[in-house]
């Protein structure tokens, strides 16, 4: 596929296109990938990312800022904006990757996306890429709720409890289940306030607490809802 589709999509026309051509390139084709430039343009989404939630959120302080910022350079959001680019058709893999399947692996989408930012990096210098990676990523910082991006569910439920002046949730294992290393935990999430409890089933403790923390998170809002129609109701 001509890659002057994806250089429209990306809003920036390569002068020297074997950069891109390059960025596009796993490290299963050969010598000359996209790793160095990966690892380029890594650092430019950092900077840069950080530059427009700087100007984008004025009363935020550093660790909210640097929260938020993690959640924005996250594999799962970086291949999420390749698939919007659809650089899974431009993707250059060797045999091995190409049958299993690598041109839809998370890690290898969000790769190459940081390698075409380091791409355009050299090709255009600095303000070249942050003018991609601002236009690429507007519609997601201008639609994030800066309280709760980044939080894990945990999180989120216990600092929810607090703001209403309600005790943290309680966590207990009730049960695990499997051999040492294929072990799966059921948790349950209590909060004696609520009169709710609520349980879960994950391959860790952690994981099965943070399922049961985002369900009881799912169950209050659902809750009080109902209960706001209620009254409306009345």
């Amino acid at each position: 596929m001509k890659l002057s589709s994806l250089q429209k999509a990306l809003g920036y026309a390569f002068a020297d296109i074997s950069l891109l051509q390059q960025a596009l390139t796993h490290r299963s084709v050969g010598f000359k990938n996209n790793e160095r430039l990966e690892f380029l343009g890594d650092a430019i989404l950092d900077s840069s990312i950080s530059d427009l939630l700087y100007h984008q959120f004025i009363g935020l302080d550093e660790g909210d800022l640097s929260r938020i910022r993690a959640s924005l350079v996250k594999k799962e959001t970086l291949a999420d904006l390749a698939l919007e680019l659809k650089l899974s058709d431009f993707l250059k893999l060797g045999e091995g990757e190409l049958k299993s399947g690598g041109f839809r692996r998370p890690s290898i989408l969000a790769d190459a996306f940081e390698a075409i930012l380091g791409a355009i990096y050299l090709d255009g210098g600095f303000e070249a890429a942050h003018q991609v990676i601002a236009r690429l990523y507007t519609q997601l910082i201008n639609t994030l709720d800066p309280k709760k991006v980044g939080k894990d569910a945990k999180t989120y439920l216990q600092e929810y409890l607090q703001a209403r002046k309600m005790a943290i949730p309680v966590y207990r294992v009730l049960n695990t289940r499997g051999v040492a290393h294929e072990q799966l935990f059921d948790v349950v999430c209590e909060i004696q306030a609520l009169n709710l409890k609520v349980g879960a089933t994950g391959p860790s403790r952690r994981a099965a607490e943070q399922c049961a923390a985002q369900d009881m998170m799912a169950l209050i809002l659902r809750e009080t809802e109902q209960s706001d129609q209620k009254r409306k109701r009345k």
